[in-house]
């Protein structure tokens, strides 16, 4: 059950125990509070009672909580989850496509860099960047972008419980290019995790060198526009490459061209197919990805 609220949460152990205390002691002074204002108001009938102390109880709960949270440090977590409840209670329903889904994180310190991932498919190098800044003392992963309604990388920031984010090609390329949105959500750093468009000038330019890309082969071969995922494996293969890999590198207005970060290499072995080579790129992404984006982060920072 903690392991479930841990995720749920996005906390740490020592952080779901403060929260947990805090639930404990704001429920216990809310009942007391509660029994000494119905004692004070001296009501005889028994239906007129409950309905009172309900009433009094769902009141006095969350101004508990909040007062409680300040004493435990966890008043950023408490915004949070009560703004949500509000949310689930009195909020409209916003369609999934167009809107961030979930926002679940508080509003974080200036010492938080918060990350966007953009992606297109199935997500797998943005679940293992999930996973590697999960309880990251200042990194954190705010927000799924796609340019697919039905990307499993959505599927992922659900689970996750991470704002996430379906873009438009018009507004992408002809408006604003969806950098106010970014920026309301504090984003400092964007990640290209399998993002299929090319990003418009103006999105580019926001966040100077602080777009990166990863591409499944060793730049400047076999880059550009339609080169992407298994196209770049058939290339590879087709033109007899003994090795392949990975780069990672900064995003400008053109495809697959800005400054290299990282390079790490894979042998093309006899008998290799587009499925195999994409199997041990693959590995390579995972292995590598989120540790460069945390380094290329930390230069910044430091």
């Amino acid at each position: 059950m903690f392991s479930g609220l841990k995720k749920r949460w996005n906390v740490n152990g020592w952080r779901l125990l403060l929260i947990l205390i805090t639930f404990a002691v704001a429920g216990s002074a809310t009942g007391y509070l509660g029994k000494m204002l119905m004692s004070f108001l001296g009501i005889e009938s028994a239906w007129l009672y409950i309905i009172i102390y309900v009433v009094a109880i769902t009141i006095i709960w969350p101004l508990m909580v909040v007062l409680v949270s300040l004493f435990f440090g966890q008043f950023n977590f408490f915004r949070g989850y009560l703004g949500r409840m509000g949310k689930r209670v009195f909020g409209k329903k916003k369609n999934p496509a167009s809107l961030p889904l979930t926002q679940t994180h508080p509003e974080p310190g200036p010492k938080i860099v918060r990350i966007a991932i953009f992606a297109s498919g199935t997500g797998t190098n943005a679940q293992k960047i999930i996973d590697h800044f999960r309880h990251h003392p200042f990194i954190q992963v705010s927000m799924v972008v796609s340019n697919k309604p039905a990307a499993g990388v959505l599927g992922i920031a659900r689970k996750e419980r991470i704002a996430s984010m379906v873009i438009e090609k018009e507004k992408f390329f002809r408006g604003n290019a969806y950098v106010d949105e970014l920026k309301s959500y504090q984003i400092e750093f964007i990640v290209l995790a399998g993002f299929l468009w090319k990003l418009p000038s103006r999105l580019v330019s926001a966040w100077h060198k602080r777009i990166i890309n990863i591409h499944p082969a060793l730049l400047p071969k076999f880059g550009g526009k339609g080169l992407y995922g298994h196209h770049v494996h058939e290339a590879v293969i087709k033109a007899g490459e003994k090795e392949s890999g990975i780069t990672i590198h900064y995003v400008d207005e053109i495809y697959d061209h800005g400054e290299t970060i990282f390079q790490e290499k894979v042998l093309v072995e006899n008998g290799d197919t587009p499925e195999t080579l994409a199997l041990k790129i693959q590995a390579l992404e995972h292995a590598h990805l989120p540790k460069v984006i945390e380094q290329v982060i930390q230069s910044v920072r430091n």
